[in-house]
């Protein structure tokens, strides 16, 4: 174990960063609508609905998904969008919750656990993703 990193983590596995534009995410969903339903969990969907602008919030999932897959090395396709979630901890930080198939890619790549950074504003989105071995 290295000293330092929480849970018994072993080291970094890989880190991904990404950032959305929240009006071209916006424009894809309208142009496919059904889209917001493969990629968005019911959880982050009612999340982001709760806010008079939603799309700064989705953005921000989106990233996160994505820089998820940066971290461990696949692609879109790699893992589903819908087994990547990102929920919120009681104090309010953002926590990527990764399950199904997606999870066992995780884990042949030696991810144990992960750490997430959001952030936004009305026009972009941002998310670091941290992998744990």
């Amino acid at each position: 174990m290295t000293p330092g990193l929480p849970n018994g983590n072993t080291g970094v596995v890989g880190v991904g960063v990404d950032l959305v534009e929240v009006d071209r995410l916006r424009e894809v969903i309208d142009r496919r609508p059904r889209l917001v339903e493969r990629v968005f969990t019911e959880d982050e969907r009612a999340y982001a609905s709760r806010f008079s602008d939603p799309w700064p919030r989705l953005a921000a999932r989106f990233a996160a998904k994505e820089a998820a897959l940066k971290a461990i090395g696949v692609g879109l396709g790699g893992m589903s969008m819908l087994e990547i979630e990102v929920r919120r901890e009681t104090g309010g930080a953002p926590l990527l919750c990764v399950t199904g198939q997606s999870a066992d890619v995780a884990a042949r790549k030696g991810v144990a656990a992960w750490h997430c950074s959001l952030t936004h504003t009305a026009s972009h989105a941002q998310a670091v993703v941290m992998a744990l071995g």
